[in-house]
């Protein structure tokens, strides 16, 4: 599976073969010790180190019940008549098809296959920003797509990439894309992570948000044994960054007017923001406090949700 799709997750490789994951983690560790593979959290993918990036075929075949659940968990974060930025990847591109019954929305993107999921929606303007074509995963990257976001400015950025940790934030093994997602950070008020559990702890190449800018996680649920997310979480918490985590079946409920899917999701299974003042960019405006007991009654409360995940 690893050499046909590139990666694969240990919770597919569980369903698959019929076992649990603590069988199918021991029986990764023992080929990573032949070198036939590279364990990644949440995963495995061939052998290649920090460098190697999966291509678009490898890409999606990939946690793809997770990204389902994220994209419609992530979805009900777009309000109508919104301007957003929507950076390349297979999540992101889960996430546009999605946001077709939105109205009044504008994307802003550099990736092909999300103007691809929203080029029949009526009510949704899509602006392509220029660029050269990277074919691996059908992106417009280099001078010409950062110099078309200049002078940009929307409400929310959603991105993806190859890896998330709290030390470092979202990370890519291209340096060209990681380029680009920096230019669609600046544009935006707000950044929103979508990261599936295979990328929470794996660390690449180029930095692309570090922790501080984020504002929000979109996450599925790790599984019980998986103490490394759980770890993960709770540090990116006590950085500041909102957790939302998807639940299983995916996140999308409720229906709109002729029974169609309603374009929001339902609320987060579970929503960790941190109490309190973020960091902000010097001379940016400062957000408004909370009250004291309101705080530590938060804080209490994320401890609980955050302890509560550990123990599952």
């Amino acid at each position: 599976m690893v050499r046909a799709n590139g990666a694969v997750s240990l919770r597919e490789l569980a369903r698959v073969v019929q076992t649990s994951e603590v069988t199918v983690r021991r029986d990764v560790r023992a080929l990573e010790a032949e070198g036939l593979l590279d364990r990644r959290h949440g995963g495995a993918v061939l052998p290649g180190g920090f460098t190697r990036e999966s291509g678009f075929p490898q890409k999606s075949h990939l946690a793809t019940a997770e990204k389902t659940a994220i994209a419609d968990l992530a979805a009900g974060l777009v309000e109508e008549g919104e301007a957003i930025v929507v950076g390349a990847g297979t999540t992101t591109q889960e996430l546009a098809r999605r946001l077709a019954r939105v109205p009044g929305l504008t994307v802003v993107t550099n990736s092909l296959l999300v103007a691809q999921a929203l080029a029949h929606a009526n009510r949704v303007e899509v602006v392509m920003t220029g660029g050269t074509l990277r074919g691996s995963n059908y992106a417009l990257v280099g001078s010409g797509a950062e110099q078309s976001l200049q002078g940009l400015r929307v409400s929310r950025a959603f991105l993806s990439g190859s890896g998330l940790t709290a030390e470092r934030g979202l990370s890519t093994s291209n340096m060209l894309s990681a380029s680009v997602d920096r230019a669609l950070v600046q544009a935006a008020a707000e950044v929103v992570v979508l990261a599936d559990h295979t990328k929470l702890g794996t660390d690449t190449m180029f930095q692309t948000v570090p922790t501080d800018v984020i504002t929000r996680l979109v996450t599925d649920e790790p599984s019980a044994q998986d103490d490394r997310a759980a770890t993960e979480l709770q540090a990116l918490a006590d950085q500041g960054v909102q957790i939302a985590v998807a639940g299983p079946g995916g996140a999308a409920a409720g229906s709109g007017p002729g029974g169609e899917p309603h374009p929001a999701g339902r609320p987060p299974r579970r929503d960790m923001p941190l109490p309190g003042q973020r960091r902000t960019h010097p001379g940016g405006p400062q957000p408004l406090r909370s009250a004291v007991s309101l705080a530590e009654q938060q804080q209490q409360a994320q401890q609980a949700r955050v302890a509560d995940m550990r123990r599952r």
